[in-house]
C-alpha cells in the first residue's frame, strides 16, 4: 500500500489547512474568491469527516475500549458542529462583510483544534493500538471510500 490511512488523513489535513489559510487571509474585496474557497473547504471537510466516521473512527473505537469510545463521540460531535452549524452559517454570510471574516476565523480555529487533537492524540493512539494488518485494511477501505465519494456514490 503506497500510503497508509494515517498519512492519507494527514494529507487531507494539510489540504484543508492550506485552504483555510487562504480563506482567512483573503480580504473583504475577494467577493468571488471567498465563496470558491469556502466551497472547496466544504467539499474537503465533508469527504474527510465522512471517511473518518465510516472507516477510521469505528476501528479506533473498537481497538481502544472506553477511551476509544470517548474520543469517538467527541470527534463526531466536533464534526457535527462544523458541518451542521459553522459551515452553513458562514455560507449564508455576505463574503465581503467583516462578519464573514470573523466567522471564517472561527471556522479555521475549530477545524485547526480538531485536526491537532487527531494528529497529537488519535493518530498516535491508532498507531499504538492497531496492528499493521488492520492499518493496511483501513488504508484500502479509505482509498475505496475516497474513490466512491469522488464518483458520487
Amino acid at each position: 500500500m503506497a500510503e497508509g490511512i494515517i498519512e492519507l488523513l494527514r494529507a487531507d489535513h494539510d489540504r484543508v489547512r492550506s485552504l483555510l489559510t487562504e480563506l482567512t487571509e483573503s480580504s473583504e474585496r475577494a467577493s468571488k474568491r471567498r465563496p470558491e474557497l469556502l466551497q472547496k473547504i466544504e467539499a474537503e471537510v465533508l469527504q474527510h469527516t465522512r471517511l473518518e466516521e465510516a472507516v477510521f473512527y469505528p476501528a479506533l473505537k473498537d481497538a481502544n475500549g472506553k477511551q476509544g469510545l470517548r474520543l469517538f463521540f467527541e470527534a463526531q460531535e466536533e464534526h457535527r458542529a462544523v458541518n451542521a452549524l459553522v459551515l452553513p452559517d458562514l455560507k449564508s454570510t455576505e463574503p465581503t462583510s467583516e462578519a464573514f471574516t470573523g466567522r471564517a476565523k472561527v471556522l479555521r480555529d475549530m477545524i485547526e483544534h480538531h485536526m491537532l487533537e487527531e494528529e497529537n492524540h488519535l493518530f498516535p493512539l491508532a498507531e499504538d493500538s492497531m496492528d499493521s494488518a488492520l492499518l493496511e485494511q483501513l488504508s484500502r477501505q479509505a482509498v475505496e471510500f475516497k474513490q466512491s465519494f469522488k464518483e458520487g456514490r
